[in-house]
């Protein structure tokens, strides 16, 4: 088996880095940073998905295992006093393969230019450059609203537990194949409406943005911060690819959910 190893960067981290890739090397596995078959995240959830971007090209062929060493991390399954239990767990025991699903972001320009595609572990964020974004909301090539705020998110399953819980968002199970838009500091009076709540689509759904005026927006994927110039419209589906992480034993979403946010 071929594994790699992303770190945080911090000397935790790193020192928890070299030890298990010398420790793996010792059973035999190999280290490969282009074609992994395992990798191996130490850090937090941001480490992880730098690693997701880095390896996302290649996911369906590579597992990810998260090792957390600061809070607890909705990615990060393990913890630095389990390093000698997860070595043994990666060199001497089939894993089970979870899958997560991912969200699709294409964005198309004004004048045929060519489109651009990225895949979002936890969520897209659009606003404008500078002032109110106002956007033409179409689900699955239908006019549903002209939204007037802040901005969007939308956001993965996985991801419903980051920036959307923040807006107010539903926590969605990684199990279900959906994603959700949430709004963010809408305005809404006798002239401008929005739907005001959450929106969950299931896999079979695009949602589209369409610009009303401004055409240069701020989108986020994940935790890259992207300039887009000349944008004729951002379609948000389930992608076609799913993550896929290594679990060597049970990590119950919603025990995650308990101990992120309500356990002491």
């Amino acid at each position: 088996m071929k594994f790699s190893i992303t770190s945080k960067g911090n000397a935790e981290s790193n020192r928890l880095m070299h030890k298990i890739r010398t420790y793996l090397q010792d059973f035999g596995l190999e280290y490969d940073e282009s074609q992994p078959d395992i990798v191996i995240s130490v850090g937090g959830d941001g480490t992880l998905l730098y690693a997701f971007h880095r390896y996302s090209s290649r996911l369906d062929k590579t597992a990810f295992v998260g090792i957390h060493t600061g809070h607890l991390g909705f990615y990060a399954d393990w913890v630095p006093e389990e390093i000698e239990k997860l070595v043994i767990a990666i060199a001497k025991t089939p894993y089970q393969v979870v899958e997560y699903p991912l969200l699709e972001v294409i964005i198309r320009y004004q004048h045929g230019g060519k489109e651009t595609r990225y895949l979002a572990l936890n969520e897209s964020t659009v606003k404008c450059v500078e002032g109110t974004l106002v956007m033409d909301i179409e689900v699955r090539g239908q006019h549903f609203e002209r939204f007037r705020g802040d901005g969007l998110c939308i956001s993965t399953p996985s991801g419903s537990t980051a920036y959307n819980k923040a807006l107010g968002g539903a926590i969605i199970h990684p199990s279900l194949k959906a994603i959700q838009l949430a709004e963010m500091a809408s305005i809404n009076n006798r002239v401008f409406r929005t739907i005001g709540s959450p929106l969950i689509f299931p896999g079979h759904h695009t949602c589209t943005l369409k610009p009303v005026r401004e055409q240069d927006f701020m989108i986020t994927i994940d935790h890259l911060t992207l300039l887009h110039k000349d944008v004729k419209s951002i379609q948000f589906r389930v992608a076609d690819e799913k993550i896929r992480f290594a679990r060597f034993r049970p990590f119950p979403f919603w025990k995650r959910v308990h101990d992120s946010f309500i356990a002491d």
